[in-house]
């Protein structure tokens, strides 16, 4: 009998003994996602640039995968970080373009609006958003508190951030003022240096539990403005163009910060990292910034900021976790922001939000190395100007309807991802599907009706 329980415990103990590294593995993943705000995926090297530096975020892309059909949730700010908040493509997001709020502020996400950050939390995830928020000020329903941030650091409103050398910046949601500042041009008190520390101090003070980061750099938004023009200053371009190029690079550094912070407090291998630009290029291709830096990636991607073309509504987009995301793969897939909300309880095994219907997929498979989800359309409006304007994309196909009464547009991505040729004379058929689609993917909502004139243009951001 005593033989027998001996062998009991020993087997017992080589179960426990062997189980540890086990139970270790499946340790809940940090999971951030740094979200730049205007970078194009001709801005960085990895994506072909070849005059902006970006050594980090090359790194980055050749330790993870990089994505050539990522897309925004619409190609405007407020409306796409809602999207990739919420799990809602923009015929059913709460906020469908940028709306002002004086005197500060925009319109906020409503009460009942469910947030990826909500769910984390409630998982046992720790929470925090720095940089841009611009979903609600601290005293209404989009407040990052009420949508499940434990911490927040750097601006909310996005008019406020216009400025890289504000008069003051809000730590949680106290406002604290920045000496050397009047937050007309450039002043003593760097905000993006701030920021990031207070980031690299975050991570350090969470790093044994499972965390959520929502990196929203506000980088290289304009106001073009920054505090050094370090490698830039020496070239003959225009102040301008050094700038811009000084701001990308200031976005890779700092990138880069944090990959280093990871690696430092030894969990980089537990931290998957999402990197991704908010819309395509605000630069027309003729303009002084997107000739020069050739954005449209030698007429590769057509339109920019506020558009339904494919630049401005692909993402530089790269996903690194060692040993999970495959190293060095080059993606042509779609996926789009409204899919990191599913992606998110997959990864941590939180629950779904009741009574939510989300629109995005899980891309934890495809992100391993696996297969894309299969999905009917992604689907996109914005409502900026003086007209909605819609885009839809079924497989290969891509339309575009440039207002109500606007006639359909029709392009095939897989040989013309310029959108060159309209083939909606053509193709009737596929018209009539493109304009059924548009029709299903939407819900009316009285904020962001269909508009088709020319009163009540919106204010730009």
């Amino acid at each position: 009998m005593r033989i027998w329980i001996g062998l009991v415990v020993s087997v017992v103990a080589v179960g426990l003994a062997t189980s540890s590294p086990a139970g270790a593995a499946e340790k809940k993943p940090n999971i951030i996602f740094i979200l730049s705000d205007d970078v194009a995926q001709g801005d960085l090297g990895c994506y072909g640039q070849k005059l902006i530096k970006t050594p980090n975020l090359d790194r980055m892309a050749a330790e993870g995968t990089r994505f050539e059909q990522a897309y925004c949730g619409t190609s405007v700010c407020a409306p796409s970080r809602s999207s990739l908040m919420t799990g809602l493509h923009m015929g059913h997001c709460p906020v469908r373009a940028n709306r002002e709020i004086q005197p500060e502020g925009q319109f906020p996400l409503p009460a009942g609006t469910a947030t990826v950050a909500q769910s984390l939390k409630a998982a046992g995830y720790a929470t925090a958003t720095a940089g841009k928020w611009g979903m609600g000020m601290f005293d209404t329903t989009g407040s990052p508190f009420k949508k499940g941030m434990d911490h927040f650091f750097g601006y909310n409103c996005q008019r406020h951030a216009h400025s890289y050398f504000p008069t003051y910046l809000y730590n949680d949601d106290k406002r604290f003022e920045l000496p050397g500042n009047d937050g007309k041009g450039i002043g003593q008190t760097y905000a993006q240096d701030l920021i990031q520390n207070d980031v690299q101090a975050w991570l350090r003070k969470h790093k044994d539990q499972p965390f959520f980061l929502f990196y929203a750099i506000t980088l290289p938004h304009g106001r073009f403005e920054i505090d050094k023009l370090g490698q830039y200053e020496s070239t003959n371009w225009t102040p301008q163009q050094k700038t811009y190029a000084a701001m990308v690079s200031r976005l890779d550094s700092d990138v880069g910060g944090v990959l280093n912070v990871l690696k430092e407090l030894g969990i980089d291998d537990n931290t998957i990292v999402f990197f991704a630009g908010d819309n395509g290029s605000s630069f027309d291709p003729k303009s002084e910034i997107g000739k020069h830096f050739d954005q449209t990636i030698g007429g590769k991607l057509r339109g920019f900021k506020r558009g339904m073309y494919e630049g401005a509504l692909r993402q530089a987009a790269l996903v690194r976790w060692p040993g999970k995301v495959p190293a060095g793969r080059v993606s042509q897939d779609p996926w789009a922001f409204w899919d990191f909300f599913p992606t998110a309880l997959e990864l941590s095994g939180a629950d779904a939000p009741k009574d939510v219907k989300l629109d995005g997929k899980s891309l934890v498979s495809f992100l391993k190395g696996g297969d894309a989800p299969k999905r009917n359309y992604f689907y996109w409006e914005l409502h900026e100007g003086p007209k909605s304007i819609q885009a839809i994309r079924f497989g290969d196909w891509k339309a575009v309807r440039n207002g109500p009464s606007a006639p359909i547009e029709l392009y095939d991505l897989s040989v013309d991802v310029a959108e060159t040729k309209n083939l909606a004379v053509s193709k009737p058929d596929l018209v009539a599907k493109a304009e059924k689609l548009m029709k299903e993917a939407r819900v009316d909502d009285p904020n962001w009706p269909m508009k088709d004139g020319k009163a009540g243009t919106p204010k730009k951001k």
